[in-house]
């Protein structure tokens, strides 16, 4: 053989076998090529996704590409996995990008979760997948309906569609999938009954359909899904009782039936399930009857146990329970627990987790309870005495301590600085005395409330490289400056209803994150310009009320562009209103979710249930606003505070005309300018607050007639014109006409209207034109008469003397 040949023959298993052996097929890599040119091409401003796709190149071997996974055992090397989690940056793109890939008919396992994909899923391009066996499409933005070519794929063995937009019914056709293994539908709007069908997975270990719509009742036929480890059907609305035959799901080691509208008792059956580690039944209107303590304490692989919430489910508080498992998270909140905090949790050394709020127990914190190594002990809503004992904070493990609403007394102990407690919850108790300064060392405290105690003194300073960012002390005898040192996070400051005087310190200025100052009820002077020269605009909320603050409200108002609530009334303000007011962002445009959340600072501890919803319950009294509605003091709540927003400058010296810029607060829905010195025209602007439910100018120097532009005032309904020296009638509208009190708009010089059925005469009613035409007309005719009389005077006297000369000559 030549030397040529033999070079041909080397050349050949060197370098075209191994194409040959060693690439994906020439289709596959062109589908793959064609879906990154896509994502490109809806990307092009974003290039994070490029630099993984880098390997992705013409002419390459895709079996090396990066999340490209191909057969090594075949000889035709085809692509089988793809791994597509978190690829696309921020910013949605169109779900028929996935149609290239979905053209690899070889593939095992697709996973295009944690991307930003929008749109229904296409269906028929999932036809040819018959080989799938793992479909993973969480966390995306698909919507329509699950598409019935899925349940064409009976390979499947895992499906994950969670966290979607996904809604329509779940169809029985999902009885084809029965080599299906693990079903996760979690947080989509999927509604209508839970198929029976459904009972036909026989293969079925995981079955999650968390927070959807689904309806009517449990079907019994899921008690034939024998192999069973999970079922999570929490927060929908499903009804009627927990099926009596779950306890056939003997493989069970989860069981979550929370914030549904069940009905009847805790199944007997349940004491079945040896092998039950999380039994969450929560917040179901209709779950009654007495807990079954005598078998359910007798489930030893039980860790978490959650009966509490809208139940109708009763402690036996005259039983005698022997728990043989070991806890690590335990609710039994509004339970009717009674007397002393239970003895049998000394024993439960592996607890983490503990709520007994709103029950009626007694008695004293106890020590044993302090020494235990739990991260969050709930109590509020009892009626616990005494003092908290000082190694409550000695141990490093407490991260969250809600203890509101309970008798508790004393003071707070000085070694509460030694903790690493995250939210500490004390308010509406009876602690007295001041607070440690120690509490300023706690490294990671994120909330702080003491409200509604008598704590005294003055509040101790936080460090600037503080973690604080709720904090609550209103409503206590604290005294002295107020208080501004505190870390750049802090965004929530309410220290109302205290006693804290002289002018506003210069800290405020580091607060660049706050939203929520509310210093209303205090004895704070100096001037109001003074602080909000300082403001971030990112303020949302400032509440001053009564207080002693004088000086005009500054131009610079209009800085504070996220403002939707301002309070200064009740103080001791004067000069005239700068137009600034009107280019208030916030009352301007329509209102949108507030920045005002615990949530998201609390999502990361998962190891801890229902965290979020915990500190949302027990915080909603610091989110909520005391504020002057509608002619009373009344409560708004966070879960719609957004909605509002709100001017008061009432009960102050402020004088001059009312800006007609004003009426640019298109969605403000409170406006008090009442008890001012204000005077001239209501601006005819008002009428352009379309979104106003109240106003109220009453007792001021008001002058002329009430604009009719305020009939445009769909909303309206509660009006307030008492006390000025207004005239003429009254606009009429639909909502108007509805304001019919006479006290809206007593004490003026000469309304009337038929809203308080003051007939009004011509002349109260004639246009100025008009009336100057009138007086004009009148002094024209006062002048002939005039002239009249003057001539006929001198006629008169004529003829008396030519008739006298005439009457002596004839004599």
């Amino acid at each position: 053989m030549s030397k040529q040949c033999l070079l041909s023959c080397f050349l050949f298993f060197c370098f075209f076998i191994p194409q040959l052996s060693f690439s994906c097929p020439q289709d596959q890599r062109q589908s793959l090529l064609e879906f990154k040119n896509l994502l490109i091409h809806n990307i092009k401003d974003n290039y994070t996704a490029f630099e993984e796709l880098g390997t992705w190149r013409p002419n390459s071997d895709c079996c090396k590409w990066l999340r490209v996974t191909c057969n090594a055992s075949s000889p035709s090397k085809e692509v089988i996995d793809l791994n597509l989690f978190l690829l696309i940056p921020p910013g949605l793109v169109s779900s028929s990008i996935l149609r290239p890939i979905l053209r690899i008919n070889s593939l095992v396992g697709l996973d295009v979760s944690f991307n930003n994909i929008q749109g229904e899923i296409p269906g028929d391009a999932f036809v040819n997948l018959t080989s799938l066996i793992s479909l993973d499409m969480c966390c995306n933005r698909f919507n329509g309906s699950i598409p019935h070519e899925l349940f064409s794929l009976t390979n499947l063995q895992r499906l994950d569609l969670s966290r979607n937009v996904i809604g329509g019914t779940l169809s029985g056709d999902i009885k084809e999938l029965k080599n299906l293994q693990e079903l996760i539908l979690d947080e989509n709007l999927i509604g209508g009954a839970i198929p029976p069908e459904i009972g036909s997975l026989v293969e079925l270990l995981t079955l999650t359909l968390r927070q959807n719509m689904f309806n009517s009742s449990i079907p019994s036929s899921v008690s034939r899904l024998t192999k069973l480890k999970t079922i999570d059907l929490q927060n929908n609305f499903l009804s009627s009782k927990i099926p009596d035959d779950i306890g056939n799901l003997v493989n069970l080691s989860t069981l979550s039936l929370s914030m549904n509208k069940l009905s009847g008792g805790i199944p007997s059956s349940i004491h079945n399930l040896k092998n039950l580690e999380t039994l969450q039944l929560e917040n179901n209107n209709g779950l009654s009857g007495e807990i079954p303590a005598a078998w359910l304490f007798g489930l030893q692989k039980l860790k978490v146990l959650r009966l509490e919430g809208n139940n109708k489910l009763q402690w036996n508080n005259n039983g005698y329970v022997f728990p043989q498992f070991k806890l690590t998270h335990l609710s039994l909140r509004s339970c009717g627990l009674e007397g002393n905090i239970p003895d049998w949790l000394k024993n439960q050394t592996t607890l983490v987790y503990l709520d007994l709020s709103i029950n009626r127990l007694e008695g004293r914190f106890p020590k044993w309870l302090a020494d235990l190594k739990i991260r969050n002990i709930t109590l509020s809503d009892n009626r616990l005495t005494g003092s908290l004992p000082p190694n409550l904070f000695q141990r490093p493990s407490l991260y969250y301590l809600v203890l509101s609403r309970n008798n508790f007394s004393g003071q707070i102990p000085d070694t509460i600085g030694e903790s690493q407690v995250m939210v500490l919850m004390l308010s509406e108790n009876n602690f007295s005395g001041s607070v440690p300064k120690s509490i300023t060392k706690i490294p990671f405290l994120k909330l702080l409330d003491l409200s509604k105690n008598r704590l005294s003194g003055e509040f101790p300073r936080f460090r600037p490289e503080s973690y604080l960012e709720w904090l609550d002390i209103s409503s206590n005898e604290f005294s002295g400056d107020v208080p501004a040192y505190f870390g750049g996070s802090t965004s929530m400051l309410l220290m109302s209803q205290n006693n804290f005087s002289g002018e506003f310190p210069q800290n405020f200025r580091n607060l660049s994150y706050l939203i929520r100052l509310d210093l209303h009820d205090n004895k704070i002077s100096g001037t109001v310009a003074s602080l909000i020269s300082q403001l971030s605009s990112s303020v949302e909320v400032l509440s001053l009320r009564n207080n002693s603050l004088k000086g005009s409200i500054p131009e610079g108002i209009s800085n504070l562009t996220s403002l939707k609530v301002l309070d200064l009334s009740e103080n001791n303000l004067d000069g005239y209103l700068p137009s600034s007011l009107g280019n208030l962002t916030c009352m301007i445009k329509s209102p949108e979710p507030s920045a005002m959340t615990i949530r998201p600072y609390f999502s990361s501890y998962t190891d801890i249930p229902n965290i979020e919803r915990l500190i949302e319950i027990e915080s909603e009294d610091i989110f909520s606003l005391v504020v002057n509605w509608k002619n009373s003091k009344q409560v708004l709540f966070d879960r719609n505070f957004y909605l509002y927003t709100l001017l008061d400058l009432s009960k102050n010296k402020l004088h001059g005309e009312i800006p007609t810029s004003l009426g640019n607060l298109k969605s403000l829905k409170v406006l008090n300018l009442s008890n001012n010195e204000f005077s001239g025209l209501i601006p005819q602007s008002f009428g352009d607050l379309e979104k106003v439910e109240s106003l109220d100018l009453s007792h001021n120097n008001l002058t002329g007639e009430i604009p009719k532009t305020l009939s445009k005032l769909s909303e309206l309904n509660t009006l307030d014109l008492r006390n000025n020296k207004l005239k003429g009638r009254i606009p009429e509208s639909p909502q108007l006409d509805r304001l019919n009190n006479p006290n809206i708009y007593a004490n003026n010089s000469g309304i009337c209207g038929m809203q308080i059925q003051v007939p009004c005469f011509p002349t109260q009613t004639k246009q100025p034109a008009e009336e100057k035409e009138e007086e004009d007309k009148e002094e024209e005719e006062t002048i002939f008469s005039w002239n009249a009389a003057a001539i006929g005077c001198s006629c008169g006297f004529l003829i008396a003397v030519v008739f006298m000369s005439y009457n002596e000559l004839w004599k």
